[in-house]
Formats: structure tokens, sequence, C-alpha cells
């Protein structure tokens, strides 16, 4: 709960990296008060990061540039500070994870801080596996780092930060990487060290439907000003703005901004979740509606991708047959894989973080043997060929877009690929233009002189340029904002439809939903389930046993059809559940 003393303030900040550069920061003031949980969103570039770093004193102690203004941490200007008195205040889990990492294994990474800290040893202990387990990872504690998922990694950080008791927690994008449980599961324990700890969190986060759920202000942030701040509900209810500069709002938020952009509603505060959503519709059309759905076989939606009938008498590009593999350390093995993917086809994989899917995706593209089975790409075995066999046919996306970006401007990265093929410098120069235009990169910008959004943009089209046969996606829409992901997920979608066979691991179900024709379910280290992503979705149980939260409209779609009307059975579409709402609300 929050009380009325500030513990962080900033007043008139305007900050630039370079002399001459755009401001990151513009002349923004802002307050956060003791107990506030308080989110922050915006389009990539828009200043989130800075701020972030403005917040744990970072900015000025560790980056240099042009500051204006100031900011006070617990009343205290942090350029009249140290950073490590700033640390003792608020602790900060960083965008990119592996940058914080400073130990091997995750019990060291937690006795770190702790040391460093000068805390009591008799105290450590306590400290240590009280913070494992808030975040769920006690099982962890004797795992090397380099054996972890993003999303474990994640975790690890977190828990470090929180065993050092800190009074504010400003985290930039922690469930980037998360499955759908695991993103919940930290929301869960940030609520509780703020409800029961009073610990003040500031979090930076693409996935507004969790932030309308657990914050009580959000902050919108557009070219370093602050676009809107207040409650969620006064927030979202500014979706046609928030859209226009790169910012997504609840699906659930989109379809009462819908009614009341087309008259049906008085303009107002939107739902943020499915029961206020399924309230609302109820309250329109009423609930005695069965006759219009009983008769009705619900169609597929005109807007939710389907599944393309595979090329006449194709093979399948990718095969796996009773694959097993085990790392030697432990890890996330996978059991007995069936797979079989037609050019042509985009399938997302999901599943909770360690279930798999990572593993399954460097089977694929030959970085791992399989122990046991086959796997075969474009007619290769990968244990029969060198890597570099299977990566002419078969192109990845990594998790963190810094693994794979080596060169000094963005044309040169996005023509690299295609040089290595023994495409002429000038034609491979040409066809990188192309890509890296419609994109929307700068050329001859430094690739790590961007965003993280914009860098992850960088490895896509390095990827795109190529035309592989097969393209494996892990995480492509992390760190993106919504313009940006709607750019890179037409463009994948695009490959497809060109004959690309295309596999994509997503944590982020209402992108699957709108773009996946056929999903692969995983679960400790097996295949659960596989088929068209609707029917998929709509198996309660089956999301259950793999920890996979349906997307929003799919779970509104199952409300309703139960509350109001089976007309509106397997709908995953705001248009769809719009247009059954106010076709019924006609004839009634």
């Amino acid at each position: 709960m929050s009380t009325s003393n500030p513990i962080i303030e900033l007043r008139d900040v305007s900050f630039s990296y370079d002399e001459g550069s755009e401001k990151a920061l513009d002349a923004v003031s802002l307050s956060v008060r003791e107990g506030d949980f308080v989110g922050v969103i915006g389009p990539s570039g828009a200043g989130k990061s800075t701020l972030a770093a403005m917040m744990s004193g970072a900015i000025p102690h560790h980056y240099a540039g042009k500051l204006y203004g100031a900011t006070l941490v617990d009343g205290h200007d942090t350029c009249d500070v140290t950073l490590t008195d700033i640390s003792r205040i608020v602790g900060s889990v960083l965008q990119d994870i592996d940058t914080q990492m400073v130990a091997s294994v995750v019990e060291d990474e937690m006795l770190f801080g702790l040391e460093n800290f000068g805390v009591p040893r008799d105290k450590i202990e306590e400290r240590l596996a009280g913070a494992l387990d808030a975040v769920g990872i006690a099982g962890l504690r004797n795992r090397e780092i380099a054996t972890l998922s993003g999303g474990q990694k994640q975790k690890v950080a977190i828990a470090a930060i929180l065993a050092l008791e800190p009074r504010v927690l400003v985290l930039d994008e922690p469930t980037a990487a998360l499955d759908p449980a695991s993103s919940r599961h930290v929301f869960d324990t940030l609520h509780e060290v703020n409800e029961r700890m009073g610990i003040t969190v500031v979090v930076i986060e693409q996935k507004v439907a969790l932030l309308s759920e657990y914050c009580g202000r959000i902050v919108v942030l557009d070219h370093g000003r602050v676009a809107f701040e207040g409650t969620p509900h006064e927030v979202f209810s500014h979706g046609e703005e928030l859209r226009e500069m790169g910012v997504d709002s609840p699906r659930v938020a989109r379809v009462s901004n819908s009614l009341a952009r087309h008259g049906v509603i008085e303009r107002g505060l939107p739902c943020l979740n499915v029961p206020e959503a399924t309230a609302l519709i109820a309250g329109l059309v009423g609930t005695g509606h069965a006759a219009e759905g009983e008769a009705r076989v619900p169609a597929a939606s005109p807007h939710a991708p389907t599944p393309r009938p595979h090329a006449e008498g194709a093979e399948p590009v990718v095969e796996l047959s009773g694959v097993n593999f085990s790392y030697p350390g432990g890890g996330a093995s996978v059991h007995n894989l069936e797979m079989r993917v037609y050019p042509g086809e985009l399938v997302g994989v999901v599943g909770q973080n360690g279930a798999g899917k990572t593993t399954l995706t460097k089977l694929l593209n030959g970085l791992l043997k399989p122990a046991s089975g086959e796997v075969r790409i474009a007619g290769l075995s990968t244990s029969e060929v060198p890597t570099s066999a299977i990566a002419a046919h078969c192109a990845t996306l990594f998790q963190n877009p810094d693994h794979q970006i080596c060169k000094d401007t963005v044309l040169e990265e996005v023509a690299f690929g295609l040089e290595l093929q023994g495409v002429e410098p000038g034609r491979a120069r040409e066809r990188a233009e192309g890509v890296a235009k419609r994109f929307g990169l700068p050329l001859d910008e430094a690739p790590f002189s961007l965003s993280r959004g914009q860098r992850q943009m960088v490895a896509l089209a390095s990827v795109v340029v190529c035309e592989p046969e097969v393209v494996l996606l892990d995480e492509p829409t992390s760190g993106l904002d919504y313009r940006e992901c709607m750019t890179v997920m037409e463009t994948v979608r695009e490959m497809a439809e060109h004959g690309c066979a295309v596999i994509m691991v997503c944590h982020d179900m209402e992108v699957v939903s709108d773009f996946a024709e056929r999903l692969v379910v995983m679960a400790n280290g097996e295949i659960l389930a596989r088929g068209v992503a609707a029917e998929i979705f709509s198996d309660a149980d089956l999301m259950e046993r793999a920890y996979v939260a349906p997307p929003q409209m799919v779970q509104l779609a199952s409300e309703l059809a139960r509350e109001v009307s089976p007309a509106f059975a397997g709908m995953s579409e705001v248009s769809d559940i719009v247009d059954t709402a106010e076709g019924m609300i006609v004839r009634g």
C-alpha cells in the first residue's frame, strides 16, 4: 500500500548519451512513493531503460552523458551520493541478464551480493533460501548458470536482488524470457513483496495484461517524455493513441474500446480482464441467446491463421523420429520427440520454461546431436553432416540477438550471412539494404548502439535475407514493442507463404494465437500434443498440464459461450467477438 512519502523523484530530468544526440529522457518529472507498484510501458527507444538507469543510479555513476534536472532517491540527489549508497535502497534487474551474472553457479551468484553488502554470516542462509523460494527456484541452487534457460536466469537475477532486501525494486522487462505461468509467478512474487514487505516496485514490461492486473499506476513513455500516467483503466482508455505510438493494450480492453468506438457503449474506462469483459457483454446482450448458437457450427475466424494444405506431394522439410537427448550436467533433457513440419507451415512451440523448447531448437539446427533417434533437415541427418551444412538450409534467430551480431554496421550485419553463403559482396549488400529498409533499420548505425528491440530486428533481417528453407525463431518478439512485433511477425508470415517452414518458440500466447497455424505443446521434455492452434488452446486440461495460459480472447470466448451464447465458441479474435455481440444487440 502506498504512503505519502516519495522514495524516488525525478524533477524535470533530461538526459542524452552523446553530445548532440536525441534526448533519451526529455523534461521528465515523476514521483514514485513508498509502497507504489508502478508499471512503465512505451515503444522501443522511448527511454524506458534510461528511466530505469536513472532511478537505480546507473546514471550518472555508470553512464556518461548530458544530464539536466535532479533525481532524488530517498531525498538524496543521485549526483551527491555514491552508487553503493543508492544500491542499498534501490535494487535493479537489468534487461540483459547475462551482463548481470558474475558467478558460474546459482548459489555463488546469490552469495556474491550478500557478502559484498556485508550481510552477517548467520543471516546469509536464511536470506539466500528465502529468496530462492520466493521465485520458485530452490531446486536450481546448485545448478551451473550456463545450463539454465533464459527464463531460469531471469529468476536467479530477481532472487539475487531480493536477498539484499532493498526498499525499491526496479526491473527492466523481467518476464521477457518467461512463459505465461512463470511470468505470473514473478508478478505474484512482486505483489507479495510489495504488499507484505512494503517494497516499492517499478517494473518496465511489454506484457500489458499483467501490468493492468498488478500495477496501481502505469506510466507511458514516448520519445523520452511522459505521454500518459494514471491507473490502468485510465491509461488503457487511450487505446488508439497507444497503438499509434507502438504500445499494445490488453485484448479485452480492445473489445470494450471497440464497442465504445462503434457507439454501442459510452466512452469510458475499458475492461481489463476476462470477468469484466464477460460481464459487460452479458449485460449488453443478455443471456437468453442459446438459440443463436445451437444450430451453428463456429466458423473459422477470417482473421485467425488457418492451416495451409501441404504442397502437392511435398516431403517434410523437418523430421524428428524417436529423438532423445540429455545434457551431461543436467538440464532440460528431451524424450521420444516425434515431429514433422512441411514447407510453408508456421508452427508454434509452447510450454513452460525448462520444458525442452530451446533444446528442441538446438537439435533442429545441429548445435546438439541426438543421443538416439534421428533429426533430418531438408533431407540431411544432423548426426551425419557438419553443422555448417545444416545452416545452409536452416537459419536460427536466437533468444538473445546479441549472441549473433558481430559486424560494425547494420548493413554489414544483414549482408554477412549472404557473404558466408558465397553471394558476391555487392549483390549481398544490395539484397541486405532492401531487407533492412523494409524493417526500418538505419543502415550505417552500429547494431549495438540500437535498442534491444531494434537489435532483435537486425538479427531477424539477417535471417530473412538468406531465404532459408527452414527458420527457427526462439522468442522472436522478446523485447519488441507492439509495432515492431507486428512488423516481425508479418515478415515471418510472408516467409511461410513463400514456402519457408517456420518453427517459432514463443511465450506470448497472443502472438502465437494470431500467427501460428499449428501448435506443438511441450512439458517435461516431451511433446504432449500437436494440432490446430484454436483446438489446442481450447483444451483447458492440456493447457493446465503444460502450464500455459490460453490467450485472453480464447478465455473470453469460452466464458461468453457458457454465460451468453454458444455462438461465441471457438472465437479467438477481438473483431469476431465484437461483431457477434453487436449482431446480437441488433437482433435483440
